[in-house]
């Protein structure tokens, strides 16, 4: 049997990591496989003495749609649903505490949709560089699903309640340069200059006192201890709600009305 293809790529340039999700053909929605490929790049990085920064990164036109939900779909005609989803979004919040708690500072280089829990990928960075195409939403309403990747246990320190309220219960659309305002965003850019920004980013950072970068990263992430109980109960919340009725009939109504949703059944195999 053949070893699946990785859904993390990682480079090392210098003193600059590279880790670039890599399921473009379904816009890196998210799956177990690419999250512990996530986790495992994330875990030989730490190691990695020679390694002082990091960029998280993504193939294809959008950085990542969130959960699949055709595999969510597919899901839901079995009776694996709820164990599927708790290693979904258990594997998820290992990825965002990994991030938070990395020693190397983590630029993150985002362009096109960022739906969903992918958002906490963007969350943990220490450093965002947006394209002005990106956009943020959390489409749980949408869905039928509550929220997960953060948007309960992160976003609200970081933008205040009542914006975080707007994504998560209006359902609003976050473009870029609103993003930028509220500080989700540290940098904007055009979409073809944003891998270069993010280069530059993290080979200052790459170039600076690795106990400064490394001790302030830590003492600005506070309290984690915080952040990895509000993430379970995002979890433990999900998985209870991910059965009910309101999940099924938002999954089916999901996928009737973003027809332009990729299906991994049409995807060309190599």
């Amino acid at each position: 049997m053949n070893a699946r293809r990785p859904l993390v790529r990682v480079s090392q340039a210098g003193a600059v990591a590279t880790l670039t999700l890599a399921r473009p053909a379904m816009h890196n929605a998210l799956v177990p496989d690419l999250l512990l490929d996530l986790c495992v790049a994330l875990e030989e990085t730490a190691r990695r003495a020679e390694t002082r920064a990091v960029i998280l990164a993504a193939d294809g036109e959008a950085f990542s749609i969130g959960g699949d939900m055709r595999r969510f779909a597919t899901e839901m005609q079995g009776r694996a649903l709820e164990t599927y989803s708790a290693e979904l979004v258990g594997l998820l919040n290992q990825s965002i505490l990994s991030l938070l708690r990395l020693p190397q500072p983590v630029v993150a280089a985002v362009h096109g949709l960022v739906t969903g829990g992918s958002i906490g990928l963007v969350l943990a960075s220490d450093v965002v560089v947006a394209a002005d195409d990106a956009a943020f939403k959390a489409h749980y309403a949408s869905a039928g699903f509550t929220p997960d990747g953060g948007w309960t246990a992160l976003l609200p320190a970081l933008v205040g309640r009542r914006r975080a309220a707007t994504c998560v219960l209006l359902n609003r659309t976050l473009p870029a340069a609103e993003a930028h305002a509220w500080g989700i965003v540290t940098q904007l850019a055009p979409r073809e200059q944003v891998a270069a920004a993010a280069r530059e980013a993290a080979q200052r950072i790459a170039a600076a006192p690795p106990a400064t970068m490394r001790e302030g990263k830590r003492l600005l992430a506070g309290d984690l201890g915080a952040v990895e109980r509000a993430l379970e109960a995002e979890r433990q919340q999900f998985v209870a709600a991910i059965g009910g009725a309101d999940a099924r009939e938002g999954v089916a109504r999901f996928l009737r009305t973003f027809t332009g949703y990729p299906d991994e059944d049409r995807v060309p195999r190599a």
